[in-house]
């Protein structure tokens, strides 16, 4: 089986560069040699591992820890063939990214079904720990359905105690017929090194991050508008559940996909789509991953009623898309407010990079969604408004401040 599989995982190593070249000071040859300040050239590092999951376009599963920020994707596979990678996108909610690549001869990796996995069955973990080379582990499936590990925003793993180390990040979980069941993407342990506890984003949540990420380069994520929370003993008591499975609704906001359906406080939603509800954690997932516009069926107990209730996902957040004749180079990224609910709200004021679309201008300028815009030139922005206003009035060279993660960039325009 393994030597099947094993052509498919791939090295993945990134080029970065020093913050410092990002500020165009640091690029003047002369400022640098006045402050005799020494050359800061780009590096390449060994940064995790990848998976071969369509061979004819050359898509590359791997984590988006592995690549976030890299000015160069570089992918190595078994047989020692180096090959230069395009992000095609990323999802930083599950950690999931998609690189593609052209060649010939590649090995895939078939899709297994995660929601088949049950505690106790032996997988293969397949990696690059500390950019050794390609190692491989086994051990089984201690547990599923991992939550509240704080590790992203949409959580579901599947934990295992096959050896997972720094390195090992984008690498396969597989089954004993060779099928990718996950995305080995985190490790727990006192010093970062394995200690048993690992664990792999599930294959089919992988796959449906996938989709939308070829289609759309990004997972669109819609809004429900309710506050869940998980099901417990005293509660299941207090309305008279019969278990204590499926999540209760605390809150539903007026106008809102949740109060179009009927939904109302006290309900307790026990299925989504004929499949049960574990908790609020796994609702969240799945609304998370239901494409805007599309409608879901939920199970809902009401008191003693059983009922079912059909919600259609609505778009997250009003969109503005940066208007082309302003900034050319601009074209087809699209803006919004930092709200409340979203991540950045209460970090930082400005806009945030909501969605670019695929085979525009905009999608070859380095943005991604997710990257907050605070500045243009000597201009501090505050909101969609301001930017714009910034964007038209702004002299040529521009320069655009933005926060992505932790690090602050600087994109120059000419």
């Amino acid at each position: 089986m393994l030597a099947q599989v094993t052509p498919a995982v791939v090295n993945i190593s990134v080029v970065t560069r020093s913050p410092m070249e990002d500020n165009p000071l640091f690029r003047d040859p002369l400022f640098r040699r006045f402050f005799n300040i020494p050359d800061q050239p780009s590096r390449e590092q060994s940064a995790g591992s990848g998976v071969i999951v369509d061979r004819a376009r050359g898509y590359v599963l791997t984590n988006n820890h592995v690549i976030n920020n890299a000015q160069e994707v570089v992918v190595t596979l078994k047989d020692r063939r180096t090959l230069k990678a395009r992000l095609v996108g990323a999802d930083p909610g599950t950690d999931i990214a998609v690189l593609k690549i052209d060649a010939q001869n590649l090995t895939e990796l078939k899709f297994g079904d995660s929601d088949a996995m049950n505690v106790g069955d032996f997988v293969v973990a397949i990696g690059n720990p500390f950019g050794i080379g390609q190692t491989v582990t086994s051990g089984i499936v201690s547990a599923l359905g991992r939550t509240g590990l704080g590790i992203e925003g949409y959580e579901d793993f599947i934990q295992t105690d096959a050896s997972i180390n720094p390195g090992n990040s984008g690498g396969a979980l597989v089954n004993l017929t060779g099928e990718l069941i996950g995305i080995n993407t985190a490790i727990l342990g006192p010093s970062g090194s394995s200690a048993g506890i690992g664990f792999a984003v599930p294959s089919n949540m992988v796959r449906t991050v996938m989709a939308q990420i070829i289609r759309f380069g990004e997972v669109r994520r819609g809004r429900v508008g309710m506050v869940t929370q998980d099901m417990t003993h005293e509660l299941a008591q207090s309305l008279a559940a019969g278990s204590a499975d499926g999540a209760v609704v605390v809150k539903v906001e007026p106008g809102s996909p949740a109060e179009k359906a009927g939904l109302k406080p006290r309900d307790i939603v026990t299925g989504i789509n004929g499949k049960p509800v574990r908790g609020s954690a796994d609702l969240r997932n799945r609304m998370g991953l239901t494409p805007v516009g599309e409608e879901v069926e939920l199970r809902v107990q009401r008191g003693k009623q059983l009922l079912s209730l059909r919600l259609r996902i609505a778009e997250l957040f009003t969109m503005t898309e940066i208007p082309g004749e302003a900034v050319p180079q601009l074209a087809g990224v699209r803006v919004s407010n930092i709200e409340p609910g979203m991540p950045l709200h209460g970090i930082i004021e400005g806009a945030i990079v909501t969605r670019i679309e695929p085979n525009t201008p905009g999608a070859q300028t380095g943005l991604r969604p997710g990257d907050a815009l605070y500045g243009v030139n000597r201009s501090r922005v505050r909101s969609v408004a301001e930017l714009l206003a910034a964007l038209r009035q702004a002299e040529r060279p521009l320069r655009i401040f933005l926060l992505r993660g932790d690090s602050r960039l600087t994109l120059t325009l000419r």
